[in-house]
């Protein structure tokens, strides 16, 4: 005798799988093509591309070429924003990873300086600048693919899935380095090796249009649109009007967030400043600094990273299911709090030299970043009607990056000159600061409405 199927409940469960790893896989991807760059500038970027200086004058010149991608993310954000809640999340995701994959590939096959001068770091810049583009459309319409389809009262476990594609992401482009370092040599590293990760990208973004391809809009965008414009949706499909791109809910959602949703655009925006600065410092700074001036092998220095990328991965699930039952903001005030704190023992831990301190300095760092960055895939989109979520949500979040990543590197290897490791710390505890008072003025989003 055979039990009758609930095909509804089963629809239901793989459609939401389906979607918690859509939102998974893209941002994966996203952010492996993007720290892949972030490794390659502690390694390699400024002999091939700036040869002609001293190896300190390199170090500053690669990574201002890391800091472009972060003023080129809001303007992606803006762009791929407009476009998300115009005419929908799905096509406006496929296009920011198409964006994103044929500018890391093209890294990949770029000529260093020694055959075509100054033209090579000037591509370069060009397509880090893509790179910033095509990541500052991606996070956003991951984390509405994922808070939009989530369910009651999982909003925050479900927008935690866009949140473990970095850490996933770091671990690829981690490995990556870490298996060429073992199999090459520093020559054959330098000459050609470094550009395999580049080159492999183009595997990866294959893999994730095919799922962004297979997904339906969303429902409370389909709701939303529908309600003003009825005979533009059918069932989960949005079609054009014909002769007319005036598909959307807003003409312009740009002027409607500036005019009504200034406040929450830019406390989220300050909310995300520590979750850059505990990254970046603690991955790009710290291998550049633990390799060239405590004389760490790269291969061990490699490793110690993906032991750390760990506990990001492990306190990201933790805070997701802290925000669903707590709210987010408490979360996200006591994270800031510790991360705060942390910022003193930068000079001790990493400045000893020791690779067991170092790890688990790290380690702890990577985690309160985790912390941090978990609640922001429910947050962000809470904080915005669905008429202009994409563009909200993903504007503080990039602009945060500009506050606190894209100069992190650069500023934090001329306070290590002028100052000592110390100096650094505090700049980790300043950053934290301002996120903690952010917190401090920003409503508690766990029960809105998104529809």
């Amino acid at each position: 005798m055979s039990l009758p199927l609930n095909t509804s409940r089963l629809s239901v469960s793989i459609s939401t799988t389906r979607i918690a790893f859509a939102s998974f896989i893209g941002t994966a991807i996203e952010f492996y093509d993007f720290y892949i760059y972030g490794l390659a500038v502690a390694m390699v970027i400024g002999p091939v591309f700036f040869p002609n200086s001293d190896p300190a004058v390199q170090a500053l010149n690669a990574f201002l070429t890391f800091g472009i991608a972060f003023i080129a993310r809001p303007f992606g954000a803006l762009l791929f924003g407009h476009f998300g809640d115009r005419i929908g999340r799905k096509t406006t995701l496929v296009a920011s990873l198409l964006v994103m994959g044929v500018s890391t590939t093209l890294i990949g096959v770029l000529p260093g300086y020694e055959l075509v001068g100054w033209a090579a770091p000037a591509l370069l810049c060009l397509l880090r600048f893509g790179q910033g583009i095509g990541l500052g459309g991606e996070w956003g319409g991951a984390a509405l693919l994922a808070a939009e389809y989530a369910p009651k009262g999982k909003r925050g476990w479900f927008g935690m899935f866009p949140q473990l594609g970095p850490p996933i992401g770091f671990l690829f482009a981690v490995g990556s380095f870490l298996l060429l370092a073992n199999l090459l040599d520093d020559a054959q590293f330098r000459a050609w090796g470094w550009r395999i990760p580049f080159l492999a990208s183009s595997v990866l973004v294959i893999v994730g249009l095919y799922v962004r391809l297979k997904l339906a809009e969303t429902p409370v965008f389909l709701k939303s649109l529908q309600a003003v414009r009825p005979e533009l949706v059918e069932g989960d499909v949005v079609h054009a009007s014909t002769g007319s791109a005036r598909t959307g809910l807003r003409r312009l959602p740009l002027s409607d967030l500036f005019a009504h949703h200034t406040k929450p655009l830019i406390l989220g925006a300050l909310l995300m400043v520590v979750c850059y600065a505990l990254f970046y410092i603690s991955t790009v700074f710290s291998l550049s600094y633990g390799v060239s001036k405590l004389g760490i092998p790269r291969p061990q220095f490699l490793g110690m990273l993906c032991v750390a990328v760990i506990f990001m991965a492990l306190a990201t699930p933790l805070a997701a299911w802290a925000g669903d039952r707590y709210g987010r903001r408490p979360v996200l005030l006591i994270a800031g709090i510790a991360a705060l704190l942390s910022g003193f023992l930068m000079q001790p831990m990493l400045g000893s030299g020791s690779p067991f301190l170092i790890t688990v300095f790290l380690s702890l760092e990577l985690f309160l970043m985790g912390a941090t960055f978990a609640p922001m895939g429910a947050l962000l989109p809470e904080l915005f009607p669905t008429s202009v979520r994409y563009t909200g949500a993903g504007t503080a979040y990039n602009l945060g990056g500009i506050l606190g990543a894209s100069l992190a590197p650069y500023i934090a290897q001329q306070l290590v000159l002028h100052g000592g490791l110390s100096w650094v710390g505090g700049y980790i505890s300043v950053a934290a600061a301002i996120s903690v008072l952010a917190g401090l003025f920003i409503h508690e989003t766990r029960d809105s409405d998104l529809a």
